[in-house]
């Protein structure tokens, strides 16, 4: 009976996570997948790789944390964590050692060697800490007296 509970809490959690986060198909692969049903969390480990439509995150671990009416509430990848996001007007690849993912805000915040490329405005951008906003395109960056941020871009030559 038990075994069953666990069964459907995942396919209901799963089919929640899917269609409530997301407008698109979301395609989660892993070594395995663990439910958590009293917290109200599904862990992915290993070789996590998420894929919608052109965009894709892959890291080690994924955690996917619901509220209280199972809606998903946020996403956290740990371990090696690259990606890739692309919107109308936007294309981003990045990295870091932790990206968190709150889909009602559209806010990631990448915490350890974070680090995001803007390839349609060849804008480069490294800190400690970033907060990136999807909507807007702001990013909020911290750096350390060891490892300052840092920001490169190009500038057109003037004639």
């Amino acid at each position: 009976m038990n075994f069953s509970k666990n069964i459907l809490f995942i396919i209901v959690v799963m089919s929640i996570f899917l269609s409530s986060t997301f407008a698109e198909k979301v395609e989660i692969t892993s070594d395995s997948m663990n439910a958590e049903n009293m917290k109200k969390e599904v862990h992915f480990i290993g070789n996590v790789m998420i894929k919608q439509a052109n965009n894709w995150l892959h890291g080690n671990k994924v955690i996917v944390y619901f509220d209280e009416n199972n809606e998903t509430n946020k996403y956290e990848a740990i371990g090696d964590v690259t990606f890739e996001f692309k919107k109308e007007k936007s294309f981003y690849k990045g990295s870091a050692d932790k990206v968190t993912y709150f889909p009602v805000k559209s806010q990631y915040i990448l915490t350890g060697k974070a680090v995001i490329d803007d390839q349609i405005n060849k804008r480069h951008v490294n800190g400690d800490e970033i907060v990136f906003d999807m909507i807007t395109g702001n990013a909020n960056v911290k750096g350390s007296r060891k490892k300052p941020v840092k920001f490169i871009f190009d500038m057109e030559n003037a004639k």
